[in-house]
């Protein structure tokens, strides 16, 4: 069988995530990168060769883990969902040993979950004692910018606002970008303290559970929005012009995607990149209503490890489309790994000097403006 890095360049297998070449050379020499993402939800892990195109897909690993189970009551991680996630980050450790991935060129970071808990530091400390694998707590500020990053390729060329929702496990981080010049810059962003985990946990789905739950849900997250929300009238008025859309990254959204698509099983080059206008999403969201816990777990798109989980991001996106009104979603099935990546490469490419004049930025520095797609 050949080697992953020589099979037929597939559109599933790769990510165009950036149109700048970030790489001289085909990429086939180029050393391989790596880009885990332990949340309150997923581990996932990604590693790819550099490329002209962005960068190629080598291996690719992601788990339902649940670190964040419990969390919101207990303010701790529990015994059990620590050991499901140490389980998948040594699986991961493995892969990238067996990949070549060097320890410089592996970028490792542990989000919501991690932050919030108050032994979370001490889990950190044991992956790393266990596996070798040195996790890095992020702040939501550079979670944002990492998820803003890895969607930059699916922006409207013709749009001049763009907000990116990336739904977490734990939290959901929201980017709004307006164009000045020829490049997308961040003029804000929050992190709502609700994710799909936390979200389903404060509104477990009672039996024959109609629309005064999942408006629940809804109403819940726009308190959240609520609180540190942007409010800016000249980018609402893009908006509601039609001069702006979403960008949806999450397990939960593009499930949804799934859905609507009707797939017989999960395709990621049919969802990646689809725009769903707001009708069809809310179509999607009462499609699942109607099907149950059970039917939800029957779904291929779904299964049984989303489906307690999905309407709640259905209804994060909901309360995010009523607060910004937009008729067009952009569905990722990219975000925060493929940031990593691409961070990790384009700066494996800058002089030293350059690169030690980074890392003297001050950490809010890095959020604030986007680079041109």
């Amino acid at each position: 069988m050949p080697a992953p890095d020589s099979a037929p360049r597939r559109r599933d297998e790769r990510s165009r995530v950036n149109r700048a070449s970030i790489w001289d050379g085909s990429g086939r020499d180029a050393p391989v990168f790596g880009a885990l993402d332990l949340g309150t939800n997923n581990c996932r892990l990604l590693i790819a060769r550099p490329a002209r195109e962005g960068f190629r897909v080598v291996d690719s690993f992601s788990r339902i883990v649940r670190l964040g189970e419990g969390l919101s009551r207990t303010g701790r991680l529990d015994p059990a969902a620590m050991d499901r996630a140490y389980d998948a980050l040594a699986l991961c450790a493995d892969r990238v040993i067996r990949r070549g991935v060097e320890s410089a060129r592996l970028s490792a970071v542990a989000t919501q979950a991690c932050r919030a808990a108050e032994n979370g530091a001490a889990f950190v400390e044991r992956v790393q004692k266990g596996t070798g694998l040195r996790l890095r707590i992020i702040d939501p500020v550079e979670e944002a910018r990492l998820s803003v990053e890895g969607c930059l390729n699916l922006f409207d060329p013709l749009a001049e606002a763009v907000l990116v929702i990336d739904v977490g496990g734990g939290s959901t981080e929201l980017s709004w970008l307006r164009k000045v010049g020829r490049e997308m810059k961040t003029v804000s962003w929050m992190s709502a303290p609700l994710g799909v985990v936390t979200l389903a946990e404060r509104h477990p789905e009672p039996e024959g559970a109609g629309d005064a739950w999942y408006e629940a849900m809804v109403a819940d997250m726009t308190q959240a929005l609520s609180a540190g929300t942007f409010d800016d009238p000249d980018f609402r008025r893009l908006f509601a012009e039609g001069r702006g859309h979403l960008v949806g990254t999450s397990g939960a959204i593009t499930s949804l995607a799934g859905v609507h698509l009707n797939l017989p099983r999960y395709q990621r080059d049919r969802v990646d990149g689809l725009w769903m206008t707001r009708s069809e999403c809310e179509a999607a969201a009462e499609r699942l209503k109607v099907l149950g816990p059970r039917g939800r777990a029957d779904e291929a798109c779904i299964g049984p490890d989303r489906a307690d989980l999905v309407l709640a991001g259905a209804a994060i996106l909901e309360a995010v489309q009523r607060a910004w009104p937009s008729e067009r979603v952009r569905v990722a099935d990219r975000g925060l790994r493929e940031g990593l990546l691409l961070q990790q490469m384009r700066e494996a490419r800058q002089p030293q000097r350059r690169r030690r004049q980074r890392n003297r930025r001050p950490a809010h520095a890095a959020g604030a403006v986007i680079p041109e797609t």
